[in-house]
């Protein structure tokens, strides 16, 4: 019954504020507040804040603080000395053969040149230099390049050539073996005893194509101290080792 006196009354009251809205009396009660709402969802990140100024110097209180994240890589350094050179180190595997060479012009012995003598002296006559020791008596003279008229061997073939000689003194003896009018070496021997004694010598020349090369007696000596005669023989010998090319 209450409640309809009350609404009957406002009804009224709205009527009255409706004809004239400035005079209004009626007013209802305040309701109960609602139930809370359920929480809203977090809203989107802001943006990022500005640096802030660096913060002052912390006091050293002597514990070690947990070790940073690494900083980036500095520049490289200036090279260091060169260090000492360390062991070799075990040998590598054998490499690919190498390329074939260009074959080599082959030398026939067959097609050098021969040349050689041997002769013995007998009973020489006389010749324009008496210190010249004269082999009359040819043994061998291969080419014919050794003269027994004048005790002299005259290259043909250039090259490298060998001589020897064993001449059988009975008295003091010095002889020499000549080439391009000099003496090349002297072999010299004493006999006091006037023995049958050898005076022995040999030499390697080189000798171009016309050179000579003989056997010659000391001017001192003389030839007079040779021996000549059966019993034993006085030999002179030279022969071509190899050619030369120049």
């Amino acid at each position: 019954m209450g409640i309809r006196v009350w609404l009957a009354a406002c009804v009224l009251v709205l009527v009255l504020e409706t004809a004239n809205p400035q005079q209004s009396v009626c007013q209802a009660p305040n309701g109960r507040d609602g139930h809370p709402g359920a929480p809203g969802r977090d809203g989107r990140p802001g943006q990022k804040g500005d640096v802030g100024e660096p913060g002052m110097a912390a006091r050293s209180t002597g514990v070690r603080g947990a070790k940073g994240d690494p900083g980036d890589p500095g520049p490289p350094g200036n090279p260091g000395n060169q260090g000492y050179r360390g062991p070799d180190g075990p040998p590598g595997p054998p490499g690919e053969p190498g390329n074939k060479g260009v074959k080599g012009q082959s030398s026939n012995i067959a097609e050098q040149p021969r040349t050689a003598f041997s002769a013995t002296r007998k009973s020489p006559g006389p010749t324009p230099n008496p210190n010249v020791v004269v082999f009359d008596h040819i043994i061998t003279n291969q080419d014919n390049r050794y003269s027994t008229q004048t005790g002299e061997f005259t290259c043909r073939h250039p090259g490298y050539y060998y001589f020897a000689f064993q001449v059988v003194s009975s008295g003091n003896l010095c002889l020499r073996l000549m080439h391009r009018d000099a003496t090349v070496a002297t072999f010299c021997d004493e006999n006091q005893q006037n023995n049958f004694q050898v005076n022995s010598g040999g030499s390697v020349l080189k000798l171009a194509e016309g050179e000579r090369v003989w056997l010659e007696s000391d001017p001192k000596s003389g030839n007079g101290n040779i021996y000549e005669g059966p019993e034993v023989d006085s030999v002179f010998s030279g022969f071509l080792l190899f050619p030369s090319i120049a």
